[in-house]
């Protein structure tokens, strides 16, 4: 039966950092004492930003006044370090770190737009060739509510001939041969509202989700990726607060940050 849905976003992985690979990396260039500061200050450090500062420091093998010569102050706050990477635009290294999200009920409007972010990113999304339409379903966006019966009743007719035309040409009888219902199922998608709602499974670096959800929160993005990645924002605030730390919610729903096109 078709049903109205709502998109969530899930974290499925996030940075990992071999701490031990890490030290004999920095006892080997004279550097231990700030991961040993690191680890002092907090068992667990954040995996993502420990990274991204890990990638920065070894750019100027600053991670500890003395080992670079051309080098005689070192910032010691993290927060104060990576603040002074979006400050400088020193973007790459933020790329070192990567997130994955589930992105689930999201339309396919919403997918066809999101997949155009290529660089720094990484998605699968459900396939319609494989997998049958048989329970649609379909978010009502904002404007359209005045015309939520409509909308739905439209959907509703759309499912019914998706079933309907499945059992028409009799591709769930025995031994129907599975390239004949990849075909069938791949032609009926062509007639499925591109509304319909789809999984997708998306892996962003640090600097491209930056970037993402500055572009889709803006006021005129659409309306569901504004949604989408308001969402996302919510999350990378909590995820990765150093890297994030310039980003301030406004009230129309935009995540603006004060270093852009980092």
């Amino acid at each position: 039966m078709a049903h109205e849905t709502s998109p969530t976003i899930h974290v499925i992985a996030r940075p990992s950092v071999d701490l031990d690979g890490m030290r004999a990396y920095l006892d080997d260039v004279g550097g231990s004492s700030w991961l040993e500061r690191r680890t002092d200050a907090d068992r667990n450090p954040n995996p993502g930003e420990l990274l991204v500062e890990f990638g920065g420091r070894a750019c100027y093998r600053s991670w500890e006044p003395g080992l670079n010569v051309n080098v005689t102050k070192v910032r010691s706050d993290q927060r104060e370090y990576l603040r002074n990477i979006l400050k400088s635009a020193h973007g790459s290294v933020l790329e070192h770190a990567n997130y994955s999200f589930a992105l689930r009920n999201v339309s396919r409007v919403a997918t066809h737009e999101i997949v155009r972010h290529r660089a720094g990113a990484a998605y699968s999304q459900e396939s319609l060739r494989y997998v049958r339409l048989v329970d649609l379903g379909f978010r009502v966006p904002p404007a359209l509510e005045p015309l939520q019966q409509q909308v739905v009743e439209i959907v509703e007719r759309l499912e019914e001939f998706q079933v309907s035309a499945a059992k028409a040409l009799k591709i769930d009888e025995d031994g129907i041969p599975f390239h004949v219902k990849k075909e069938v199922t791949s032609a009926l998608r062509r007639l499925a509202p591109i509304g319909v709602s789809t999984d997708l499974i998306m892996t962003m670096n640090l600097r491209t989700l930056r970037h993402v959800v500055e572009m889709r929160t803006a006021p005129g993005a659409e309306e569901e990726l504004r949604l989408i990645f308001g969402r996302l924002a919510e999350i990378m605030v909590e995820e990765a607060p150093g890297v994030f730390q310039d980003f301030t919610r406004h009230d129309d729903g935009s995540w603006v940050p004060e270093f852009s096109k980092v």
